[in-house]
Formats: structure tokens, C-alpha cells, sequence
């Protein structure tokens, strides 16, 4: 995504008046409107179908009000968004961001506080990503780790090896072959598994 003025941005507001003022600061701050949404079903159809990098999205909305639109949304693809709300309520704010919703404008909006909320939403995001991402690292980290510990003790039996010896056993056939460890070590314990089934009968 990018983090720019060439962003990409879907607006939602069901007032018109204000619709409008929120697209045309927009435009002259430089960022691309790529949809506009008057009740919640619609914002809701065109993130989706426009995939925006960013949604600000008015919290009173008809069908779907704008909160259970974010959480739908986020629930198909994750979009950063910046709710719109007329009044401060601290509850209320909480409540978008365990929702994902990255920032927050009180109406009515200046135009010099759109690039700051947009810049800061989008920073929030981008940190959300990286830790997301952490996330999953350390998650097949530890499940590669589960794999070579049990393949590890395969062959320390099979082998008669010493811990170390089955270590590097793995990462020779690892080099050899040129697959990950991990599925060198799944492929040991696969086969472990069918000589163990057919010792069985």
C-alpha cells in the first residue's frame, strides 16, 4: 500500500453536505477518491469491490451503522479505517479501535486535520502489519522447531545417533536435497509413521 498522497481512499457519509466537503478536501490534499458510500451496506459492497487503501467512514449510518461496517469489512480483507463522529465519547472510541479502526475525526472536520488523521492511520497500520507478520514467523518458527525436535528423535533411535549427530543429519539431507528442514524433518516422521503402521500388522 502506499503511504502518500496517491492513496486511495473510500468515503462514507450519509449526509450529503458533508459528503461532499470530505471528498473535495481530499482531492485538494491530493488523494484519490475511489468511491463514495451513503449507508453502510454500500460502504460495506464498494470496499470490497474497490479495494481502498484507507476508508473514512461516518459512524451514523442508514442500514449499517459505520462501526458494524468496518468490523464486516475487516472480516473479509483487512482496510485501515478513520471513523467520523459528531461527538467525543471515549466508549465509543474504544470500542472502533478493538474493531481495527486506526483513527477518528469529530465533526465537524478541517481540512488541515485530514492529512495528519491519514498519515497517522496509515503509520498505525503499517506497524500492525509488521507485527502481524512477526506473528507469523514466530509461529512456523515454533512449529518447525516441533518438527525437528521429533524427527531429531527418530533418528537418535533408528540410528543409534547422539543428539548433535542427528542435528546435522537433518541439515546435510537438508542442503542435499534442497528442501526447508522442516520438511525434511515432516518427511522423516511420515516415514516413521508407515513403518510403525506396517510393523503393526
Amino acid at each position: 500500500m502506499e503511504h502518500n498522497n496517491s492513496l486511495k481512499i473510500l468515503v462514507a457519509e450519509d449526509e450529503y453536505l458533508i459528503l461532499m466537503g470530505l471528498t473535495s478536501s481530499l482531492k485538494r490534499l491530493g488523494y484519490q477518491i475511489v468511491a463514495e458510500a451513503t449507508d453502510g451496506q454500500q460502504a460495506i459492497e464498494l470496499s470490497l469491490e474497490k479495494k481502498p487503501d484507507i476508508i473514512i467512514i461516518d459512524i451514523n449510518m442508514p442500514l449499517i451503522d459505520g462501526l458494524e461496517a468496518v468490523k464486516r469489512i475487516n472480516e473479509k480483507t483487512f482496510i485501515p479505517s478513520i471513523i467520523v463522529t459528531g461527538y467525543n465519547n471515549k466508549a465509543l472510541i474504544q470500542k472502533a479501535a478493538d474493531l481495527g479502526v486506526f483513527g477518528y475525526l469529530i465533526k465537524p472536520v478541517d481540512e488541515k486535520d485530514l492529512k495528519p488523521a491519514i498519515e497517522i492511520a496509515m503509520a498505525k497500520f503499517k506497524e500492525f502489519q509488521r507485527l502481524q507478520q512477526e506473528l507469523k514467523k514466530t509461529a512456523e518458527s515454533l512449529e518447525t522447531r516441533k518438527y525437528v525436535e521429533r524427527a531429531k528423535g527418530i533418528l537418535m533411535d533408528q540410528l543409534n545417533l547422539k543428539e548433535g549427530e542427528a542435528m546435522k543429519l537433518l541439515q546435510q539431507k537438508s542442503r542435499d536435497s534442497n528442501k526447508k528442514i522442516a520438511v525434511i524433518a515432516q518427511e522423516i516422521i511420515k516415514a516413521s509413521e508407515i513403518l510403525s503402521i506396517k510393523a503393526k500388522k
